[in-house]
């Protein structure tokens, strides 16, 4: 069984035991997160396709880790005007263990 979800705008396809990292979320390591907007739950019978979601569906995760991703540099010039700027960046992201999908 696995199901579509949206989390912070982007759509994961995710199975029960599934470890995945999203945009950051607000809750602590160890608490659980639900999330309703579910797209798609496809089971072994049958296929829920949601317009837009699927009614009646929920996804149970548990925060496993907060943190940031490797730093990026970000570095801008401008040709011939000794113009330039280095900048690093560290997006945070939030790993969750997708517990239950019921639908």
């Amino acid at each position: 069984m696995y199901a579509v979800i949206v989390i912070g705008g982007k759509q994961y396809r995710v199975q029960e035991g599934d470890t995945i990292t999203v945009e950051k979320l607000p809750q602590q390591v160890g608490e659980s997160v639900l999330f309703d907007e579910v797209l798609l739950v496809q089971s072994d019978s049958d296929t829920r396709i949601g317009l837009p979601t699927v009614e009646g569906a929920r996804v149970t995760g548990v925060v496993t880790a907060q943190g940031k991703a490797k730093k990026i540099i970000v570095f801008t010039y401008k040709p011939k005007k000794n113009v330039r700027r280095k900048r690093g960046h560290r997006q945070p992201f939030t790993k969750l263990t997708v517990q239950k999908i019921e639908g």
